[in-house]
């Protein structure tokens, strides 16, 4: 019992660089994964939503044929 609470008396030894890798990345994650969902084929009852201003057009080849 006395380990346990020599342990907790010691304070906060996690790095809080750890942390913030952990939350930058799930940031990135986040962002990264709307963009991608905004320019994929729209899950049914989406077909007829607009993109955001801030998401931009992702120009693929098969866009590119269904234009010519």
């Amino acid at each position: 019992m006395s380990l346990l609470m020599e342990v907790a008396a010691t304070g906060n030894q996690f790095p809080v660089y750890f942390v913030a890798v952990y939350v930058v990345g799930f940031i990135a994650a986040v962002v990264i994964g709307s963009f991608a969902w905004y320019n994929s084929k729209r899950p049914a009852g989406w077909e007829n939503s607009q993109r955001p201003d801030f998401v931009p057009e992702i120009d693929t080849e098969k866009k590119s044929e269904n234009k010519e």
